[in-house]
Order: structure tokens, then sequence, then C-alpha cells
């Protein structure tokens, strides 16, 4: 089994040429695209024009009604949200204004906002969420003028949905503020007030595909899970967990490892105060795939 990558591939038709070339020139028969972008149109046509390749994108942009014709990743990194939000609960100083930098509001960057409140509200009731879109997966200068802002605003902790995480968490560090990471351990670059991040544990899916490969089985046509199936982990603690965070996230671990569901109805939206949950879903529910709003608890506009 032969590997070939190439990084830093735009959501253009950059990554279309990308593929077609791993196709005609290196002999790929299995793409894996790993970025939301990627999916429509570029590896649907793809998998048109090559009828041989599998295609396999890894977002929840890919709805189930697609999912016969490609091969589905979803990890449930909203999972992990729930322990960052807990993980700043404390006894003696509950988290009441915690920040979040996010790329673009797509139904996974939505889902992990609105859990990420849901578990800080679990220490502190009156906890609130605010976050800054910057419109793209990587604009350094914009999230460092977003994180900026929200530390001029008043916060206890800010975190991040954005490709490269570095900015956001040197910013906040440099400014006295705690933060929680995303994609990889950001410690380094906070050591004194990273608390923890949510992580995508690719080699349970890509072992497996390896492993299913190599016996000559076909690639299960989707594959989703969290916690539960061992696809998302969260960062080893930084020196801003303290010992009351740390034991009120590995609780919040186990309870998503028992499937202990993170939306539990009624929910409203914060815009016009209208039921979007309507009841308690399954953290796998495809409900939630579908996700275009904020939740009340958050401040800030998808629009």
């Amino acid at each position: 089994m032969k590997a070939v990558e190439e990084e830093n591939v735009a959501e253009t038709d950059a990554c279309a040429k990308t593929m077609e070339s791993m196709v005609n020139l290196d002999g790929a028969n299995i793409i894996l695209g790993t970025s939301f972008g990627y999916f429509e149109p570029f590896m649907v046509d793809l998998a048109k024009k090559y009828a041989k390749v599998e295609f396999s994108a890894c977002s929840a942009a890919v709805e189930r009604r697609q999912a016969p014709e490609k091969s589905r990743q979803l990890f449930r990194l909203s999972q992990p949200g729930p322990l960052r939000g807990r993980r700043r609960g404390r006894p003696v100083h509950q988290v009441e204004q915690a920040r979040f930098v996010a790329a673009k509001p797509i139904a996974s960057v939505l889902s992990n906002i609105n859990s990420f409140m849901l578990g800080a509200k679990k220490t502190n009731p009156n906890a609130v969420v605010q976050v800054i879109f910057t419109g793209d997966w990587s604009l350094p200068v914009r999230e460092a003028e977003a994180t900026n802002a929200l530390v001029d605003a008043g916060c206890d902790v800010i975190t991040c949905h954005v490709d490269g995480p570095k900015v956001v968490i040197e910013t906040a560090e440099k400014r006295g503020v705690k933060t929680c990471g995303h994609n990889t351990s950001q410690a380094p670059l906070a050591p004194k007030g990273f608390i923890t991040g949510a992580e995508y544990k690719w080699e349970t899916i890509y072992k497996g595909y390896a492993t299913q490969l190599a016996e000559g089985k076909p690639l299960p046509n989707m594959v989703a899970g969290g916690y539960e199936a061992d696809m998302v982990q969260n960062s080893p603690f930084g020196a801003g967990a303290s010992e009351e965070a740390r034991k009120a996230a590995l609780a919040a671990m186990a309870d998503l490892k028992a499937k202990k569901p993170i939306y539990v109805g009624p929910l409203k939206d914060n815009k016009t105060g209208k039921v979007v949950i309507d009841k308690t879903y399954d953290n796998l529910d495809p409900f939630l795939d579908q996700m275009n709003y904020l939740l009340e608890g958050v401040t800030g506009s998808i629009t």
C-alpha cells in the first residue's frame, strides 16, 4: 500500500487538479479528501468521471442521501466540545464569559460552538459564549483581530475552530487569557494558559481502512463516530487546567463514551427564540448534520 500526500491544497479547482494528478500520474485508486470544501462539486464530479476510483470525504457536509455513491467519514468533533466547556468550570471561579473564534458557519462548526456552550453551562448556568466568524479557514490577521477584540470585551477563556489555531492561542496567551485548542495540542504555544483541545483521532479510521484493504474487504460506505467509537479525543491537559476542571472533564468524557446525549431539547436559537431542537437526539443523529443556527446562550450571528 502506498500513500501519496499533498498539503495546503485550496478549496478551489486546485483540489480537483491535485486529485486528478494523483489518479492519472500516481495511479491512486482511493482518494481521501480531508477538508470541507473538497466535497462538492469537486469530489462529486470526479467520482462520476473516474468510476473505478473511490472517493472518501471527511465532512459533515456529505449528506446521507449522497452516501450510497461515496464513502463518508464523519468525526463528531462536537463531542469534545462539552468537555472543553466543562474544563473551564471551577468551584472558586466559574467561567461566565467564554469566547470562540470560528472560520465558517457550517453545520460541523456550529455544532462545535453550541456543544461548547452547553458544556460550559453544565458548570455555570449563567455562562455565555460569544463567537466571531472570520469568514475562511485560514486568515491569520483576521484571527488575531478577532481574538484581541474578544479579549478586549472581557473573557475567561478562548477557543477556536480554524485550520491553524496557532494565532488564536498565542495571541490569547500574550493577553493572559486561558485557551483550548483545536486539531492538535497547542500546549507548547501556551505554556501557562492552555487547558486542552479537541482532536480528530485519524488513526482509528485510517488504520481500520488499511486493515480492510489488506484483507480484500470493501471500505464501508459510511463511518460515523465520536468518543464511543474512539474517533475523537481531547488534547492532554495543560497548565491552565485545574484539578477540579480535570475531574469535571473526565466525568464528561465518561458520559460521552456511554453515549449520553449532548442535545436535550427543547432548545431555542439565539436569533428568533424559536425551538430548533425539540427533543433529545442521539449524538450521531443525522438531524444534527443539518444544524444552521446558534443556540440561546451563544452571542453572535451566522449572517
